[in-house]
């Protein structure tokens, strides 16, 4: 009965109009930022990338890992235009503390020094200048942020308030917090610390051990872990968003998180991720041959698994973008049925963004280096520049104006 209300009652012509408006402002954003032709040029790719990466860790901490309602109505009157405008300034003072403070002045300085683009300079050696420096740099704070964003997610969807359901929010996210920091950096450890390590001449082989996918993956690149994490959080969205929750909802008891439900999470998206990539991977095969260690532009592994975190991108903001503007059409009784159409559109979605962004429409918008495999563009800056957008709107403003609340919230 509530689907069919919901069905009724939204506009969908409404959606569509909020979906036009959304990609203007995400353009005007791009323009002022991260075009190269333009104002304050970040998109070199890497430098750019880092930013909004860490930005959009920062709506994410809030909401899923904090969840700032349980906070923020004892400090901000009920206006969901002034919060909305509040956080997301909070996250961008996030990502400038996190990037600029924390990681380029004081873990950068004092511990990692790959973390930080002046202590790279002063360490010498090839490819100790400035923009290099920069670029490698932001390249590590990446792979720390994807494992900071994949962990939480999974935390939030999987295990939820577990262990600590029964204390009070501030306890429950600090907690969150303290938990979720110990597993990222055991992840980016494993997982990208690697190749991090050998981004340098001479590499850092006493600190990084040489990554250990290279000989199952044809490349030392932790693109290939990039891909793992992106396609998993693809289907971990795809589960909470156009799934109701499930299957992990089966696990949970009471409506809260457990640790079954949290572990299996983990593991069967990674697992449906692993799947979706070797799906990719022989799309790949098949329109450019076969990949080989050395190769050059899509024929490099290397780019291979990046095309494919990249092509997750593509999906997940489709999932973003049916859950949000059109309602997660369609709302039937049946979840099963449901749930695979949801999935089915919000693929083709993605499939649509991909067309979009390699075509001349693209170049023209965002002033992109045409053709796929171009050294200097890289999909995911805007992709996750959109995304930020859209969760602002939704998590922050909570629909603003697209929906409507009461006096008291609108």
């Amino acid at each position: 009965m509530g689907t069919e209300i919901a069905e009724k009652k939204f506009s969908y012509w409404l959606g569509l109009i909020n979906l036009i408006v959304t990609f203007v402002v995400v353009w005007i954003l791009w323009y002022i930022f991260m075009n190269q032709d333009a104002v304050m040029k970040l998109y070199t790719p890497f430098y750019g990338f880092a930013l909004i990466l860490v930005f959009l860790y920062g709506i994410v901490l809030m909401r899923n890992v904090i969840d700032y309602p349980a906070f923020i109505d004892k400090v901000l009157p009920p206006n969901r235009v002034w919060r909305g405008i509040v956080l997301s300034i909070v996250a961008v003072l996030f990502m400038y503390v996190m990037v600029y403070i924390v990681l380029w002045n004081f873990i950068g300085r004092l511990g990692v020094a790959y973390f930080s683009p002046s202590e790279i300079i002063a360490s010498g050696g090839i490819g100790a200048e400035p923009w290099s420096a920069r670029e490698n740099a932001s390249i590590a704070i990446i792979y720390l942020f994807t494992a900071f964003l994949w962990v939480s997610l999974v935390w939030a969807i999987g295990f939820g308030r577990w262990p600590w359901q029964t204390n009070k929010p501030s306890v429950i996210a600090w907690s969150k917090v303290f938990a979720i920091t110990f597993f990222s950096i055991i992840i980016y450890s494993i997982m990208f610390h690697p190749h991090v390590g050998y981004l340098f001449y001479p590499a850092q082989s006493k600190a990084a051990a040489m990554s250990w996918w290279a000989g199952m993956a044809g490349t030392g690149s932790a693109f290939f872990s990039l891909a793992i994490a992106l396609s998993a959080l693809y289907w971990l969205i795809a589960s909470d968003m156009h799934w109701d929750g499930y299957p992990w909802k089966l696990f949970k008891k009471e409506g809260e998180g457990t640790c079954v439900a949290g572990v299996l999470a983990f593991v069967f998206t990674v697992i449906f991720g692993i799947i979706m990539m070797y799906i990719l991977a022989k799309i790949m095969n098949a329109s450019w041959g076969e990949a080989f260690t050395g190769g050059q532009y899509t024929d490099g592994p290397d780019f291979r698994f990046l095309h494919m975190a990249q092509i997750a991108g593509f999906f997940i903001l489709g999932s973003y973008i049916l859950k949000h503007f059109f309602n997660n059409f369609p709302n039937t009784e049946s979840l099963w049925l449901r749930s695979i159409i949801r999935n089915i559109i919000a693929l083709i979605i993605g499939v649509l963004i991909y067309w979009f962004y390699y075509s001349p429409l693209a170049v023209f918008f965002l002033n992109r280096v045409p053709g796929v495999a171009q050294p200097d563009d890289n999909s995911l800056v805007w992709t996750l520049l959109f995304l930020s957008v859209v969760m602002i709107q939704f998590e922050f403003l909570e629909g603003w104006p697209l929906t409507r609340k009461s006096k008291e919230l609108a």
